[in-house]
């Protein structure tokens, strides 16, 4: 059994660029940052920081570009695809990506107040010319400030029985 799934939570680094391709489809990049934490042999604490960049295609695009904005805070999930293109100097190059399957929104801040955006300002530029229903906000999921992000997995589900391991 092979399995290529990634769930990352963290902030966008800056506002969701929406393009659309030459086909009409609508893409949507972001790029986000985590944090990993932990202790050194000495016992003091250090932290490090990754980015990644996430693509958004379609609809959960569209929902990404129109609700998220730089500094919020929002859990992907998805899977990780690399893809590779020759340069203008002939050198292979290559790019890792995750794919977005869907998404949640983090919490409202309370600044936001309460807006018919859900407490999200919506992207003018590029999500106004999209001519497709309006989101609503019972559509989109969101992550409250003091609810558990979980999997979806039961209790009983993370139980791995070791003749399952293939090692």
């Amino acid at each position: 059994m092979n399995l290529n799934k990634i769930f990352i939570i963290g902030r966008l680094t800056q506002d969701p660029e929406v393009r659309t391709t030459p086909s009409g489809q609508n893409v949507t990049t972001l790029n986000m940052a985590t944090n990993r934490v932990w202790n050194d042999k000495a016992g003091q604490k250090q932290e490090a920081t990754e980015f990644h960049r996430i693509v958004a295609w379609g609809r959960l695009g569209d929902i990404a570009g129109q609700y998220l904005k730089k500094g919020g805070l929002a859990m992907i999930e998805g899977r990780i695809q690399t893809r590779s293109w020759m340069d203008q100097n002939n050198n292979k190059r290559y790019m890792t990506e995750i794919i977005a399957e869907s998404l949640q929104l983090g919490p409202r801040t309370a600044s936001s107040g309460s807006s018919a955006g859900g407490g999200f300002q919506p992207r003018p530029a590029a999500v106004a010319d999209i001519k497709k229903s309006p989101v609503q906000d019972s559509d989109i999921p969101i992550i409250g400030e003091d609810e558990p992000m979980s999997a979806g997995v039961e209790e009983d589900e993370r139980k791995i029985d070791e003749k399952d391991l293939p090692f």
